[in-house]
């Protein structure tokens, strides 16, 4: 993948965080907050879906969210990306393979996504669950303790949280826990697309550790992380009904509540050990 060459006036982007004066109990001061605005993403000059996001890591939610929607089925197949800001918002031009391209003119899906929204833009209820492949099972468990190292080093890697306490963040930790790539978003889906693309770009494998999230596990969750092949997807908050059966059916263990000292396993509890 290479970057397209852009004028130089479009690689000038708005910052991820804001500050903004507030009153309240302690007086007037000035706050911080998170930066939200419209992405859209174009392939081969088409825009295709438009989403809320912080304006961080967008290379990374372009190649992620590509590959997470089966838009993509490899990195590979993405030629070239680019962003382009606006007044209105920020462009992610992709060229990716033709097929591929073809492919997704066959869906005639149009998204309109708003923040923390999955499905936004499904057309029909046919169009909520895509088929995918059985995981193969991990090699050998991956040990309980891992699961509270990664989440002890979680909040030293989040710096937009630190400074606002307004957003998601999504990691990867290897087999003992430690943290290998952390991206953050205003949205939960939107953080596990940046991970999912950062470990592409970096060439993480999905099958040698697990995804942590500091949110809920919803069913899209599951079905991102399922089908970019993670087998484990750890949550700090409560799963779905939805998302446990999918993730059952899939094979990817779904933990919840992952908090200090504690966990809960919701489906394939095999590949956790005590």
């Amino acid at each position: 993948m290479r970057q397209f060459d852009l004028p130089e006036s479009a690689l000038i982007f708005p910052a991820p965080l804001v500050t903004t004066p507030v009153h309240g109990s302690g007086g007037a001061h000035m706050d911080t907050v998170p930066e939200e605005v419209p992405v859209a993403l174009a392939y081969n000059g088409i825009a295709h879906a438009v989403m809320l996001a912080s304006p961080a890591d967008l290379e990374d939610f372009g190649l992620g969210f590509s590959l997470s929607e089966g838009i993509l089925e490899q990195a590979g197949e993405l030629y070239e990306l680019a962003l382009q800001a606006g007044p209105q918002g920020v462009v992610v031009q992709m060229r990716i393979a033709q097929r591929r391209f073809a492919a997704l003119k066959t869906r005639r899906r149009a998204l309109a996504g708003r923040t923390g929204c999955g499905l936004c833009g499904v057309e029909s209820l046919d169009q909520v669950a895509r088929s995918l492949p059985r995981l193969a099972p991990p090699g050998s468990a991956i040990p309980a303790t891992a699961l509270q190292r990664a989440l002890s080093q979680l909040d030293g890697m989040q710096p937009l949280h630190a400074s606002t306490g307004g957003v998601h963040a999504a990691a990867w930790a290897d087999r003992a826990g430690k943290l290998l790539a952390v991206r953050e978003d205003v949205g939960r889906h939107n953080a596990l697309d940046k991970l999912l693309g950062a470990m592409a770009r970096q060439g993480i494998r999905p099958d040698d550790g697990f995804a942590l999230v500091t949110s809920r596990a919803s069913f899209e969750m599951v079905q991102k992380a399922a089908g970019c092949g993670i087998a484990l997807l750890a949550a700090v908050s409560a799963p779905t009904g939805f998302a446990i059966r999918l993730a059952s059916e899939t094979g990817l263990c779904l933990a919840g509540f992952v908090r200090p000292g504690r966990y809960t396993l919701y489906s394939h509890p095999e590949h956790v050990s005590d």
